[in-house]
């Protein structure tokens, strides 16, 4: 057995089922070998982007495998390891490397160098016959504690050489988490039942560790509301009266309400981290913490109360910890639920005249709000792009089941909502996947409807094209006066055609809910579709700030 079907056979019982490459890289081969289907895009970048959202879906009890050429190939894929590693999502990286004889000459590229920075690990597979140990500790870093991906190189002689590494003892690697200090639970509990007026605010921790329903009982005995982070969005169902959508770079009025007037916020499965994904929480309130990397505490913020662990774990252990303290009934039905409606009801009213614009172009909030009402929201999956469409999306979009919003943002790379779609329906085609793409993003990334063509992974692309970097002529004065420097032209319906899409361009406001059933209708017949909406640039965000 040479090295590289040593690998192979061991990522076949860990689990893999598609190995998401681009060649050339002898692991390809030797995979398809045995039943493991190689997934290939236009790039790395959507290569290791599918591999993402693959893993994402699966909440990590799958992950994605990425695999490379040595040099070019995961030079290319730097980028979207990056994202990868700032939205903490375990992934496994194997790229093809120099043999061993031949390494530290110019222009030799080290991965396990280069990417130390960005991987929870970075190594290289230096002996054939460490095949096992390598691989078993990859997968030991990806199941356990905050997640980040892994990177091992596989050098060419490596890959090709016979081994006697015993394959077939190996057992596959199990997850392992741990739980809070019991006296942690029990002070921090303590502090949100004296609390007047506590809130949750949950980040993606809890959909990794699928503790939607323990944070959902929990929010009810403590008669709390719940905002989520960018990436937490989904963890909390969004038609719950308790809820308060989501609090990130643009937020719900609810989310900043209570942001202002609650004296007490517990942050579960979240990091405090302020950026795109979170908004600042206002100081002077009782400050609660759980998450499962102590890195994240008392970081942006002095906490009161901290507790380490998983997330379904320390739920579990707060909701027993309420009812030994304030009765099996805690503290339900104190009056959250009445403020929650008044000021859902004020914000409806503030953003309906935008939701419900019959004008031309196309307002973007227009399309959202058609496509959210016309959609199975329990049986769909949808995402933003980077710039505006995230930043109309994430307060507009219900989300009502977990995964039923991939939310993502702490790296903000154009183009990205593609792969992670393609790779989201491979874990789950049962589902109606979707993602609004500005016509920057498609710019980006567009090439690769024809890999969910190809590899028959039917997702729905919304394109909103305003012809036009949004939000920033204001920046660039001079450079647009002059010289257009923000203008961008395309027929990007007439595009997703030429590579076997099903595409149409809108622009009339009666037009936008029959083409949304169209597309649907192609997507559930196994056709990717683009629907490309002609918008204004809309520069009304809902920030509250």
């Amino acid at each position: 057995m040479r090295g590289n079907d040593a690998i192979a056979r061991i990522l076949q019982a860990e689990g893999t089922e598609y190995l998401f490459c681009y060649p050339d890289n002898p692991l390809i081969e030797a995979t398809a070998a045995i039943g493991i289907r190689p997934m290939m895009s236009r790039t790395e970048r959507a290569t290791v982007n599918m591999a993402d959202g693959y893993t994402r879906m699966m909440n990590g009890r799958r992950n994605g495998v990425v695999v490379t050429q040595a040099g070019p190939g995961i030079e290319n894929a730097y980028g979207g390891i990056a994202h990868a590693f700032a939205d903490s999502v375990p992934i496994l990286v194997l790229p093809g490397g120099t043999a061993r004889g031949a390494t530290g000459s110019h222009p030799d590229f080290s991965a396990p160098l280069h990417y130390g920075g960005i991987t929870k690990w970075s190594a290289q597979i230096n002996q054939s016959g460490r095949i096992p140990e390598f691989l078993r500790r990859a997968h030991t870093f990806l199941r356990t504690g905050r997640g980040a991906p892994v990177l091992l190189e596989t050098p060419a002689d490596v890959g090709a050489e016979e081994t006697d590494a015993a394959v077939s003892d190996y057992r596959p690697v199990a997850a392992h988490r741990s739980a809070g200090d019991p006296a942690d639970v029990r002070d921090a509990v303590a502090a949100l039942l004296a609390a007047e007026r506590p809130m949750i605010f949950a980040g993606q921790g809890v959909l990794w560790a699928e503790a939607s329903e323990q944070l959902t009982t929990l929010a009810e005995l403590l008669d709390a509301p719940v905002a989520t982070t960018n990436s937490g969005k989904s963890a909390f169902p969004e038609n719950h009266p308790l809820a308060l959508g989501a609090a990130a770079h643009t937020m719900t009025k609810m989310a900043r309400h209570f942001l202002d007037e609650s004296d007490a916020v517990f942050g579960i499965g979240a990091s405090f981290t302020s950026n795109l994904a979170s908004r600042q929480i206002p100081g002077g309130k009782l400050m609660v913490q759980s998450t499962v990397d102590a890195v994240d505490l008392n970081k942006n913020h002095h906490l009161d109360h901290a507790i380490i662990g998983d997330a379904q774990l320390v739920l579990t252990q707060m909701i027993e910890e309420v009812q030994r303290q304030a009765g099996a009934e805690g503290h339900r039905g104190g009056g959250a639920v009445d403020e929650v409606k008044r000021v859902k009801d004020e914000y409806s009213e503030e953003w309906m005249p935008l939701r419900a614009s019959d004008e031309t172009p196309l307002n973007p909030y227009r399309v959202m709000w058609d496509l959210m009402h016309t959609v199975d929201l329990d049986n769909t999956t949808i995402t933003h792009d980077s710039g505006h469409p995230r930043d109309q999306l994430v307060p507009t979009w219900e989300s009502t089941v977990p995964r039923g919003y991939l939310g993502w943002g702490n790296s903000t790379q154009l183009g990205y909502s593609l792969g992670l779609m393609l790779g989201a329906k491979a874990a789950a085609p049962e589902r109606t996947m979707i993602h609004f793409m500005g016509d920057a993003a498609i710019g980006m990334a567009g090439v690769d409807i024809e890999t969910g063509v190809r590899l028959n992974l039917p997702v729905l692309t919304i394109v909103l094209n305003n012809q036009v970097l949004s939000g920033y002529p204001a920046r660039y004065q001079s450079a647009v006066e002059s010289y257009g420097f923000t203008e961008l032209y395309g027929d990007y319906a007439t595009l997703a055609v030429a590579l076997g899409a099903y595409g149409e361009r809108v622009h009339q406001p009666q037009e936008i809910v029959p083409a949304i059933r169209r597309g649907l209708a192609e997507v559930e017949a196994g056709r990717p579709a683009l629907l490309e909406f002609m918008t204004k640039e809309e520069n009304r965000l809902a920030y509250y700030r």
